[in-house]
């Protein structure tokens, strides 16, 4: 066994373990809305934080 040979083998399981990665995500239909509110999350804090202040979206004041 050589180097080469290891190189194929690393580069066998590293397709393996991408392609596994891919099926998880994209294919297994329970990940699916855990993923998206996961996608969510960024603005869900964002859209309390301009409720407190009186905000809209836009940070415009709410017509009172």
């Amino acid at each position: 066994m050589d180097i080469n040979d290891l190189r194929a083998i690393v580069t066998v399981v590293s397709l393996l373990t991408f392609l596994g990665v891919v099926w998880w995500a994209y294919g297994v239909k329970s990940n699916k809305k855990r993923f998206e509110e996961a996608a969510m999350l960024p603005f869900s804090d964002e859209e309390a934080d301009w409720a407190e202040l009186g905000l809209d979206r836009n940070g415009k004041r709410k017509a009172s």
